[in-house]
Protein backbone atom coordinates (compact mmCIF):
# COMPACT_ATOMS: atom_id res chain seq x y z
CA UNK A 1 0.00 0.00 0.00
CA UNK A 2 1.17 3.51 -0.75
CA UNK A 3 2.00 5.60 2.28
CA UNK A 4 0.74 9.16 2.16
CA UNK A 5 1.91 12.14 4.14
CA UNK A 6 -0.60 14.12 6.15
CA UNK A 7 -0.68 16.92 3.57
CA UNK A 8 -1.36 14.39 0.81
CA UNK A 9 -4.23 12.93 2.83
CA UNK A 10 -5.65 16.44 3.27
CA UNK A 11 -5.19 17.00 -0.46
CA UNK A 12 -7.06 13.82 -1.32
CA UNK A 13 -9.93 14.96 0.88
CA UNK A 14 -9.98 18.44 -0.65
CA UNK A 15 -9.85 17.01 -4.18
CA UNK A 16 -12.66 14.57 -3.39
CA UNK A 17 -14.81 17.33 -1.94
CA UNK A 18 -13.99 19.48 -4.98
CA UNK A 19 -15.17 16.78 -7.38
CA UNK A 20 -18.29 16.27 -5.25
CA UNK A 21 -19.13 20.00 -5.28
CA UNK A 22 -18.50 20.21 -9.03
CA UNK A 23 -20.78 17.25 -9.68
CA UNK A 24 -23.43 18.53 -7.25
CA UNK A 25 -23.24 22.01 -8.79
CA UNK A 26 -23.87 20.58 -12.25
CA UNK A 27 -26.74 18.45 -10.95
CA UNK A 28 -28.36 21.58 -9.51
CA UNK A 29 -28.47 23.26 -12.91
CA UNK A 30 -24.99 24.79 -12.84
CA UNK A 31 -25.23 26.51 -9.47
CA UNK A 32 -22.37 29.01 -9.63
CA UNK A 33 -21.64 29.00 -5.89
CA UNK A 34 -21.21 25.21 -5.72
CA UNK A 35 -19.14 25.17 -8.90
CA UNK A 36 -16.89 27.93 -7.57
CA UNK A 37 -16.37 26.06 -4.28
CA UNK A 38 -15.68 22.85 -6.21
CA UNK A 39 -13.11 24.54 -8.44
CA UNK A 40 -11.27 26.09 -5.51
CA UNK A 41 -11.26 22.83 -3.56
CA UNK A 42 -10.12 20.79 -6.58
CA UNK A 43 -7.18 23.04 -7.45
CA UNK A 44 -6.11 23.45 -3.82
CA UNK A 45 -6.41 19.69 -3.25
CA UNK A 46 -4.25 19.01 -6.28
CA UNK A 47 -1.66 21.39 -4.86
CA UNK A 48 -1.66 19.55 -1.54
CA UNK A 49 -1.34 16.14 -3.18
CA UNK A 50 1.57 16.83 -5.52
CA UNK A 51 3.02 19.95 -3.91
CA UNK A 52 2.94 23.61 -4.86
CA UNK A 53 6.08 23.58 -6.98
CA UNK A 54 5.07 20.51 -8.99
CA UNK A 55 1.56 21.89 -9.47
CA UNK A 56 2.98 25.15 -10.77
CA UNK A 57 5.38 23.30 -13.09
CA UNK A 58 2.56 21.06 -14.36
CA UNK A 59 0.18 23.89 -15.21
CA UNK A 60 2.68 26.41 -16.54
CA UNK A 61 4.74 24.40 -19.03
CA UNK A 62 5.17 26.07 -22.40
CA UNK A 63 3.48 23.30 -24.39
CA UNK A 64 0.51 23.28 -21.98
CA UNK A 65 -0.14 27.02 -22.14
CA UNK A 66 -3.33 26.67 -24.21
CA UNK A 67 -4.71 23.93 -21.96
CA UNK A 68 -3.90 25.85 -18.80
CA UNK A 69 -5.48 28.97 -20.26
CA UNK A 70 -8.72 27.16 -21.01
CA UNK A 71 -8.83 25.39 -17.63
CA UNK A 72 -7.98 28.37 -15.43
CA UNK A 73 -9.98 30.68 -17.69
CA UNK A 74 -12.98 28.41 -17.16
CA UNK A 75 -12.45 28.58 -13.41
CA UNK A 76 -12.34 32.38 -13.64
CA UNK A 77 -15.48 32.51 -15.82
CA UNK A 78 -17.32 30.36 -13.26
CA UNK A 79 -16.14 32.64 -10.46
CA UNK A 80 -17.41 35.77 -12.21
CA UNK A 81 -20.84 34.21 -12.69
CA UNK A 82 -21.17 32.43 -16.06
CA UNK A 83 -21.18 28.80 -14.97
CA UNK A 84 -22.20 26.98 -18.17
CA UNK A 85 -19.59 28.69 -20.34
CA UNK A 86 -17.00 28.27 -17.60
CA UNK A 87 -17.63 24.55 -17.20
CA UNK A 88 -17.36 23.99 -20.95
CA UNK A 89 -14.01 25.82 -20.98
CA UNK A 90 -12.83 23.85 -17.96
CA UNK A 91 -13.75 20.49 -19.48
CA UNK A 92 -11.91 21.31 -22.69
CA UNK A 93 -8.87 22.50 -20.75
CA UNK A 94 -9.01 19.42 -18.50
CA UNK A 95 -8.93 17.07 -21.49
CA UNK A 96 -6.05 19.00 -23.03
CA UNK A 97 -4.10 19.00 -19.76
CA UNK A 98 -4.59 15.36 -18.84
CA UNK A 99 -4.70 13.72 -22.28
CA UNK A 100 -1.33 12.09 -21.66
CA UNK A 101 -2.80 10.19 -18.70
CA UNK A 102 -5.77 8.73 -20.58
CA UNK A 103 -3.89 5.84 -22.27
CA UNK A 104 -2.41 4.83 -18.90
CA UNK A 105 -5.82 5.00 -17.22
CA UNK A 106 -7.48 2.99 -20.02
CA UNK A 107 -4.77 0.34 -19.78
CA UNK A 108 -5.28 0.08 -16.04
CA UNK A 109 -9.08 -0.08 -16.28
CA UNK A 110 -8.86 -2.83 -18.91
CA UNK A 111 -7.04 -5.02 -16.38
CA UNK A 112 -9.75 -4.59 -13.73
CA UNK A 113 -12.01 -7.66 -13.94
CA UNK A 114 -15.53 -6.19 -14.20
CA UNK A 115 -14.63 -2.85 -15.79
CA UNK A 116 -12.39 -4.52 -18.37
CA UNK A 117 -15.26 -6.62 -19.64
CA UNK A 118 -17.47 -3.51 -19.84
CA UNK A 119 -14.83 -1.73 -21.92
CA UNK A 120 -14.78 -4.63 -24.37
CA UNK A 121 -18.46 -4.22 -25.31
CA UNK A 122 -18.96 -3.46 -29.03
CA UNK A 123 -20.07 0.18 -28.82
CA UNK A 124 -17.67 1.16 -26.08
CA UNK A 125 -14.55 -0.66 -27.29
CA UNK A 126 -14.03 1.48 -30.39
CA UNK A 127 -14.23 4.70 -28.37
CA UNK A 128 -11.92 3.32 -25.69
CA UNK A 129 -9.46 2.15 -28.36
CA UNK A 130 -9.27 5.68 -29.76
CA UNK A 131 -8.65 7.15 -26.33
CA UNK A 132 -6.24 4.42 -25.28
CA UNK A 133 -3.93 4.46 -28.26
CA UNK A 134 -3.52 8.12 -29.10
CA UNK A 135 -2.12 10.95 -27.02
CA UNK A 136 -3.83 13.65 -29.04
CA UNK A 137 -7.51 14.29 -28.54
CA UNK A 138 -7.67 17.57 -30.43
Amino acid sequence: MISLTDSQKIGMGLTGFGVFFLFFGMMLFFDKALLAIGNILFVSGLSFVIGLERTFRFFFQRHKAKATGFFLGGVFVVLIGWPIIGVVLEIYGFFLLFRGFFPVAVGFIRRVPVLGSLLSLPGISSLVDKIGESNTMV
